[in-house]
């Protein structure tokens, strides 16, 4: 990238304190998974470097917090209106480091603005409540930022998934330590440094720290870090929030999920597998609301799975910076791997492979595993890519045993009639339920989170959620005069 785009070229081989700074941890290439070029090289931070930020945050933070609720959504205003200004930059980093279409790159620039704009509403909102008192006395609670505020974030939607945390944290009066994944740091670190600099946010509020465990471990463990925000599997998210927990320390976890689409009897066939195939195959099916299993009823199973797979035969595969395709390349190796691994045993174990297959190189094309039992690891696995496993069921009773079977409960999509509809979403466990839409969604303005094994509940996004996220309920008393004690 040029010297003089955007983003420049200052970062190379450094992490983000204030200033570009060389990182205590080996620098790395910045790849681009549908190539292999190296796009460039970031630096990484040690455990002393985030140490070092979280004390340099907490300092800076006790002044940000004094500011006005008007000063502070000056800052976010301007880091929406940035993120339009600059969209074409960013796009392109996207699409070449996380391997994104170019539709879902405008997706996540778009929904930054938009982040960013309603988070500079959240410095106004009202913050506390008048409560009665048995004493004579004044009794109110109120909400004060909670401090410093760790945000790790994925590959998958790198853009997203930092700013969602990022934006609020910084508005509600935070500072903010950003890990992002070394693999998709320039657009999920990088690109977030360069913008809050350009809206005026005062240095040391925002610091992005890409690195391997030492930093992850030092993100959570740093004692000026009150909050972390984690978004990520459900492996990883375990661990995070159990090394939270031993510090006593607030976690909101958004992790993975094993997503159903539900497609009811009589539901029009046609449109339901365009539904399926894009919450399946949307980003290659890397997103934790991906269509992870197909429920059909059926009576119209057999025409689903036909259609279905015509559609992935017809959706083209390839590099997205350099192709008009509908599906770009696999993040990495050991990613690309995996999701061969599982197609090869659901067959193995029974699946009928109607469409697609394990691919080439980087890429995986759009496939479609028909006729699977309830055992099969593609059924019961979380496989992150664009893999559609699909089954039937009899009656509604049957489809919710199955949507609930599942150890995970992000998001349920269910197509068809909408009284039915309705009557199996109260009989379903799940953190977001979309009626006549596929299990892909989210709002910059709605709540948003799991049950079970995909999280803690609805901590990202929406007034009320972030508000809860990223603040403390102090108890505040008053009296005219001095209370007499009996002592």
């Amino acid at each position: 990238m040029s010297e003089n785009s955007f983003l420049g070229t200052e970062w190379h081989g450094k992490i983000f304190t204030g200033a570009w700074t060389a990182g205590g941890d080996e620098s790395y290439d910045v790849v681009e998974p549908a190539t292999g070029e190296t796009l460039g090289r970031l630096g990484a931070a040690d455990g002393d470097d985030v140490n070092a930020a979280a004390t340099r945050a907490a300092a800076a933070q006790k002044e940000w917090a004094k500011t006005t609720p008007a000063e502070r959504a000056a800052v976010l205003r301007r880091a929406g209106a940035l993120w339009a200004e600059h969209a074409a930059e960013i796009s392109d980093w996207i699409i070449r480091e996380s391997g994104a279409i170019p539709a879902k790159a405008g997706l996540e620039v778009g929904s930054a603005e938009a982040i960013c704009y309603e988070s500079s509403a959240l410095p106004s909102h009202p913050k506390g409540q008048v409560l009665t008192s048995n004493e004579p006395r004044w009794s109110f609670s109120r909400r004060v930022p909670a401090g410093v505020v760790s945000v790790i974030a994925p590959f998958n939607f790198p853009l997203i998934l930092s700013i969602r945390s990022v934006a609020p944290a910084l508005a509600l009066g935070n500072a903010v330590l950003l890990k992002p994944d070394p693999r998709t740091a320039v657009c999920g670190g990088v690109a977030l440094a360069r913008i809050f600099a350009e809206a005026g946010l005062p240095e040391g509020l925002l610091q992005v720290l890409p690195g391997g465990r030492e930093a992850g471990e030092a993100v959570v463990s740093a004692p000026e870090v009150s909050v972390i925000s984690f978004t990520g599997s459900t492996a990883a998210g375990r661990k995070v929030g159990e090394a939270a927990g031993r510090l006593l320390k607030r976690c909101h976890l958004e992790l993975g999920g094993n997503n159903a689409l539900v497609v009811l009897p009589g539901a029009e066939v046609g449109p339901a597998t365009s539904a399926g195939a894009f919450g399946s195959w949307m980003h290659q099916g890397q997103i934790c609301m991906t269509t992870g299993r197909h429920l059909v009823h059926e009576s119209v199973y057999d025409d689903y799975v036909e259609q279905l797979s015509e559609r992935a035969r017809n959706l083209p595969v390839g590099n997205p910076a350099t192709e008009e395709v509908a599906l770009g390349p696999i993040i990495d190796d050991n990613q690309r791997t995996s999701v061969r691994d599982i197609i090869d045993k659901a067959q193995a174990d029974g699946a009928r492979l109607a469409a697609g297959g394990t691919g080439d190189g980087a890429f995986v094309p759009p496939t479609v595993l028909a006729d699977l039992s309830p055992s099969n690891p593609a059924w019961t696995q979380e496989i992150f890519g664009p893999v559609a496993p699909v089954s039937r069921f009899s009656t509604l009773e049957e489809a919710a045993e199955l949507v609930n079977s599942s150890e995970y409960g992000l998001s349920v999509g269910i197509l068809g009639d909408v009284g039915m509809a309705i009557e199996l979403a109260d009989l379903v466990d799940t953190g977001k339920i979309h009626i006549n839409e596929q299990t892909v969604s989210d709002e910059a303005n709605v709540p948003f989170g799991g049950t079970k094994d995909s999280g803690n509940g609805s901590r990202f996004g929406g007034p009320e959620a972030n508000i809860e996220a990223f603040t403390e309920t102090q108890w505040v008393t008053m009296r005219s005069q001095i209370a007499p004690y009996p002592f």
